[in-house]
């Protein structure tokens, strides 16, 4: 697999930096912060760089992006203040605990897209733009995690159909279902571009050139499910929440629909259980600016929402702080 990482536009940045200066208490001798998915690297050292005092924990579980971040860690001469550890974020909480226990966040910040890394790598499977094995694992270096391949030739039919039309809302689950059965009695479903001819030729004709390409919610299904992105992701907001201190705030950034909805019940979850102490600050979510969906298209589907932990006599908002409102239109 290939060690480079390839450049990445850190979505949101400016929204996530604006909500720290407005909402958490920064008159303290330490500032702890954590990046559930370092990526390239933006949000983590926007973090370390804004203050002196400040202490970034981050994980990736890409071995591609581990690898680069403890390179550009020693060029930016960040080694005493940004922590990277390769782990899924759902590992982070007990790992806190166990290590540093004495440690309470100011802010935690979750950038839930699939960086462009991976699109762009063909190798990684993750897009149909080249022919490329068909893996998607994020930690590919994990031989106990099955590829996307893998599912495809050992589940069953409905099972299949299942996965496309819970985690890709694909209508059409139960024909490319039924169409992939097919092919692989044949010949094993081996790469991108097998699977993309498979699901275009099962869409009914007349929907075939539409603007997004019959493959997509496929592939995003599979993606997914073979990374157990949901599960984790509604397994450990309110694990995150609990790491937090007085003022800090949990901010989770998603790209569709399935993400955007965990974080939302999971927000008022965690609301009606802590209502002395946990404030959503976003009733809507927060979107990109037109700026920022100019300079990155990828962009234009990102929501931002936040949590924050307060005393019992904070509920009005943090003392001395004034709300932030994005100029920009919020779009539930």
């Amino acid at each position: 697999m290939v060690e480079t990482y390839t450049s990445h536009y850190s979505v949101m940045l400016s929204d996530c930096m604006q909500a720290i200066q407005s909402y958490v208490d920064l008159n303290q001798e330490h500032l702890y912060f954590a990046d559930m998915t370092f990526g390239g690297g933006g949000h983590t050292f926007a973090m370390a760089a804004a203050y002196d005092k400040a202490q970034v924990y981050s994980v990736d579980q890409d071995n591609d992006a581990y690898s680069n971040g403890l390179r550009l860690i020693k060029e930016k001469d960040m080694i005493n203040k940004v922590h990277l550890n390769k782990m899924n974020y759902e590992k982070f909480p007990d790992w806190i605990k166990e290590n540093h226990s004495e440690i309470q966040f100011d802010a935690i910040v979750m950038d839930l897209g699939v960086s462009s890394h991976h699109f762009d790598k063909d190798e990684r499977g993750f897009s149909f733009r080249n022919d490329a094995p068909l893996d998607m694992r994020m930690d590919y270096s994990n031989n106990d995690l099955d590829t996307a391949a893998d599912v495809l030739n050992s589940h069953g039919e409905e099972e299949i159909a299942n996965i496309i039309f819970k985690y890709g809302e694909e209508k059409f689950s139960r024909r490319i279902a039924k169409a992939i059965i097919e092919y692989r009695q044949d010949k094993a479903i081996e790469t991108t571009k097998e699977l993309e001819n498979i699901v275009f030729h099962a869409y009914p004709k007349n929907l075939r050139h539409k603007k997004i390409h019959p493959a997509t919610k496929t592939f995003q299904a599979l993606r997914i499910y073979v990374n157990r992105e949901l599960d984790v992701l509604e397994n450990t907001l309110e694990k995150l929440y609990g790491l937090l201190r007085e003022n800090g705030i949990l901010m989770v950034i998603s790209f569709h629909s399935l993400e955007d909805r965990i974080a939302k019940h999971k927000f008022k979850e965690i609301f009606q259980s802590n209502k002395n102490t946990a404030k959503i600050l976003t009733k809507r979510p927060i979107c990109p600016s037109e700026q920022e969906v100019e300079e990155n298209f990828r962009s234009r589907s990102a929501k931002l929402r936040i949590l924050q932990k307060v005393n019992e006599d904070a509920q009005g908002g943090v003392s001395g702080k004034k709300s932030w409102k994005k100029k920009e239109k919020i779009s539930s």
